[in-house]
């Protein structure tokens, strides 16, 4: 089987890159930090895997040029055309692997809310690496996928996205608006043998919620990434991870405004 995965060197992107490796898959890795590309790549070889390719990238819509200032930073964004610099890189790992079986995107911050609400700077860029940038990325896979007719694309959203809460409704909005991308997209690419996966995880215990205190809600990355490896192979539609999540949100999403708006989640 042929993977891309973008967003490689996040937590549960690991994980779920370490569960496949074994079967002697083939690897195409995204993400911008290069040594630690390097090391799940050694790792992976080690673990079976029969390939592995990494592509060294900021996925970002608006990537900030290193070193300039932010008009030298714009000026090249225009110059370059909006998410210019993602449909390359697609094109790229497509022309790696030549046809790609699972395409699984994983790349996101977990924004301050509190800067968010004070600066457009801040919610500006947490919508984008949250939510622009994975629709770009939709939008430039989506062609090949159904041209090779056959192939998974998995994209991971969030719980936050089923509800906006005062505690981070910048961040859900950026996923709703992923899962909404999906849900018309799993419709497009129906007919052309193409699946599309919205996996909605819970907290987690990772890297990207370090500074948060861990409670009984908080599953680890691997176990995350068992319920992944399982939606995806099994076809689901909207998987929540742990499975626990779905009713969590169906009881969150049924709440009335005059309640909801009172509480402090």
């Amino acid at each position: 089987m042929n993977v891309l995965i973008l967003g490689a060197t996040s937590a549960i992107a690991q994980a779920v890159a370490t569960r496949y490796a074994s079967a002697g898959n083939r690897f195409v890795l995204v993400a911008r930090d290069e040594r630690k590309l390097a090391a799940l790549r050694a790792r992976l070889i080690e673990s079976g895997a029969d390939e592995v390719e990494l592509l060294v990238a900021d996925l970002a819509v608006f990537p900030k040029a290193s070193g300039a200032t932010t008009d030298q930073a714009a000026d090249q964004t225009t110059s370059q055309s909006r998410g210019a610099h993602l449909n390359a890189l697609i094109d790229k790992a497509f022309a790696s692997l030549q046809s790609v079986d699972l395409a699984l995107v994983c790349h996101g911050t977990l924004p301050n809310q509190a800067d968010c609400e004070q600066s457009f700077d801040a919610s500006f860029a947490a919508l984008d690496i949250n939510g622009l940038s994975a629709v770009a990325l939709l939008t430039a896979m989506a062609p090949k996928m159904a041209a090779q007719r056959r192939g998974t694309i998995a994209v991971i959203t969030s719980v936050a996205g089923d509800r906006g809460r005062r505690s981070n409704y910048v961040y859900g909005s950026a996923k709703a608006l992923v899962s909404a991308c999906l849900q018309g997209l799993r419709g497009r690419l129906h007919g052309a043998g193409v699946h599309v996966v919205d996996i909605r995880p819970g907290l987690v215990d990772s890297p990207m919620t370090a500074h948060l205190a861990k409670g009984p809600l908080f599953a680890s990355p691997q176990r995350v990434a068992d319920g992944i490896v399982r939606a995806i192979a099994r076809k689901r539609h909207t998987v929540y991870v742990p499975s626990w999540w779905r009713l969590i949100m169906a009881v969150v999403r049924a709440l009335p405004d005059a309640i909801f708006k009172r509480l402090k989640i």
